[in-house]
Parts: structure tokens; C-alpha cells; sequence
């Protein structure tokens, strides 16, 4: 199961760049904390409260690939 999850991670992180703007990256970095906690036994609540941030602030923090549009 932590394999599938750790396999899921360079998807996740390929289709960061895909997206124009803060708010669609923290609502996709929001979906994929859910779906990564979820599947590794923590609270799915808390992952995408973690991932959403990381979505959103990935551009602040000078994140490669994190670009507005």
C-alpha cells in the first residue's frame, strides 16, 4: 500500500506545473493530501489541510515548476 502511495508522488508533483494558479494548484495539492493520507492510514482532513497549503504557497516558497500564468 505505501508502495502505491510513494508511486502516486512524481504524478502528483508532474501535474503541479500543469496548473495556472495558486488556487488550482491548492485545491489539487488539497485532493491529492486527502487521497495520500487516506491511503497511508492518517486523516484524510489533516492531508489535505497539508496539501493544500503546499498547493497554494508552492510559488512563495520558489518551488521549480511553480508558476503563475
Amino acid at each position: 500500500m505505501y508502495l502505491r502511495s510513494i508511486l502516486l508522488v512524481p504524478v502528483l508533483f508532474g501535474l503541479a506545473g500543469c496548473l495556472g494558479n495558486d488556487t488550482e494548484r491548492g485545491i489539487a495539492g488539497a485532493a491529492g493530501g486527502a487521497v495520500i493520507s487516506g491511503a497511508t492510514g492518517g486523516s484524510p482532513v489533516t492531508g489535505a489541510v497539508i496539501g493544500g497549503a503546499a498547493g497554494y504557497f508552492c510559488r512563495d516558497l520558489n518551488v521549480p515548476g511553480c508558476r503563475n500564468e
